[in-house]
């Protein structure tokens, strides 16, 4: 297994469900990929919930109030690891990001903000103390990439670049146009990837997008809809390296399922 004890600065290392109904979700979650969840009190009426494979926590998920509920749908965020959250907020800042939650301490597990991109893909930054975000990666059941889909490729790289030090390298995928690798200097391992907003998607806001890793996308796709989820794009190939879908479950959340060839 691809278990996980630390992350480096820059690097992705969980992601975290903001629903409408957990109750729901849970149930769903638990069918299409085999978490369980550790439930834990997180302020008055507030549980956030641990998602589980085997003994390893892979993603968070908690059910918005009602206030967070009607300003955003229910969404899966990517969290970025950070040496320092403060430091790492204020250069984003200086960026071109806009804050849309402070630097704040989450016990003693860790310090996190809420950002948004130039662009308007708003994420999270992780500054890792008891809790170093996803004991696994790149296992089916748990986040393998993460990828934008931004309104402006341009200042999206610049700033990501310019924020992360990651490297950007543009990628002919023919038809589908081309793609972003986001890279770590000194690391070959690619560690997240943008694209410009298809004109199916016109309108739609810049936004992060989470892949799970599956052992069978058509599969997985298949069961997802069973689980009352509903697929946004059908299993498709990524020529030499794996097959994705997107789906969305049945709160309104959308990702992708993702089965690597290598």
């Amino acid at each position: 297994m691809a278990t996980q004890t630390s992350y480096k600065h820059g690097t992705f290392s969980w992601i975290e469900l903001a629903t409408t109904d957990a109750a729901k979700a849970k149930p769903f979650y638990a069918g299409l990929l085999g978490w369980t969840f550790d439930d834990m009190p997180a302020g008055p009426g507030m549980t956030y919930s641990m998602a589980k494979l085997g003994e390893h926590h892979v993603a968070g998920l908690f059910e918005m109030g009602k206030e967070m509920a009607a300003m955003v749908p229910p969404n899966w965020a990517s969290y970025i690891t950070v040496d320092d959250a403060d430091a790492a907020a204020k250069k984003a800042v200086e960026n071109g990001a806009t804050v849309l939650k402070e630097p704040f301490d989450v016990m003693d597990v860790g310090r996190m903000a809420v950002l948004e991109d130039p662009t308007g893909a708003a994420f999270c930054i992780w500054q890792a103390k008891g809790h170093i975000g996803s004991g696994l990666k790149n296992e089916p059941g748990a986040l393998c990439w993460n990828e934008v889909f931004t309104t402006d490729t341009a200042a999206a790289a610049k700033f990501y670049t310019s924020t992360f030090g990651w490297q950007a390298e543009a990628v002919d995928m023919g038809p589908m146009g081309t793609y972003t690798l986001f890279k770590l200097p000194g690391d070959p391992k690619n560690i997240g990837g943008m694209m410009p907003m298809p004109p199916h998607m016109q309108g739609v806001p810049s936004h992060w997008l989470a892949y799970i890793e599956v052992a069978d996308c058509d599969a997985s796709t298949k069961k997802a809809n069973a689980l009352g989820g509903k697929t946004l794009m059908p299993p498709t190939d990524i020529p030499n390296l794996g097959r994705f879908s997107v789906v969305q479950d049945p709160t309104g959340a959308t990702f992708a399922l993702y089965k690597n060839l290598h």
